[in-house]
């Protein structure tokens, strides 16, 4: 094929190459954008395929969880009855097989939650550490109770402040503090949370290690 040369100027070249790039760039931006249109196209396959895996994964955990609290209540049940024991409500129990190699635990989590007795509980203590704040050392330990009282963002006090509060009111030895402290122990009431299941098994080492119950735990 002839070839025919074509004789431009200086603003003519800049034009062509300035075309030609723009062109460059829409072929760029067009190939990018079925790419895209690729990936997403492969993402929606993938989740129409996995999430009914994950589901019915789900249901099978949901089924052996039901069976084993209902076959391990069974045997906690014949256990008062053979002991002749009173049921208590213990939230855990722990089962090991007789060689030791083998280990269950089953209970159920709990929210921290307390009566509304515990405000005036709460108010008592304000009152008497608001009273002691008097130099530098006192303000220290006001500080400290009320950062012990705080709730949090559900508006809860958490059983473990609660507890600091107790052992603190056994070094503070005062009757009106420790009424206050008592009052909130009281009304303590949790709340039934989650069920739970742990399992663990004895490696070579002797060492306990847990058994994989969850998607996130298990390894891939």
């Amino acid at each position: 094929m002839e070839q025919t040369t074509v004789t431009m100027t200086a603003e003519q070249m800049a034009e062509w190459q300035a075309f030609q790039m723009a062109k460059a760039k829409q072929k760029e931006a067009e190939e990018r954008k079925q790419a895209l249109d690729a990936y997403r196209t492969m993402i929606d396959e993938q989740i129409e395929c996995t999430i009914p895996e994950l589901v019915s994964l789900s249901g099978e955990l949901a089924t052996v969880k039901r069976t084993v609290f209902d076959n391990f209540k069974a045997l906690l049940d014949m256990k008062s009855d053979t002991l002749k024991m009173t049921k208590d409500n213990q939230k855990s129990h722990t089962f090991t097989s007789s060689d030791g190699k083998a280990r269950i635990e089953l209970g159920c989590y709990q929210l921290d939650n307390y009566d509304d007795t515990a405000n005036d509980g709460i108010a008592m203590i304000k009152e008497w550490i608001q009273s002691k704040a008097k130099d530098a050392e006192t303000q220290a330990l006001v500080d400290m109770v009320m950062k012990l009282l705080s709730k949090d963002q559900k508006g809860t006090l958490k059983a473990s402040r609660v507890l600091q509060l107790r052992n603190m009111a056994a070094q503070i030895n005062d009757a009106r503090f420790s009424e206050g402290v008592q009052i909130i122990m009281d009304a303590y009431r949790p709340i039934p949370s989650r069920q739970f299941i742990r399992a663990s098994v004895k490696g070579e080492d002797g060492e306990w290690e847990a058994v994989p119950l969850s998607i996130t735990d298990a390894e891939a």
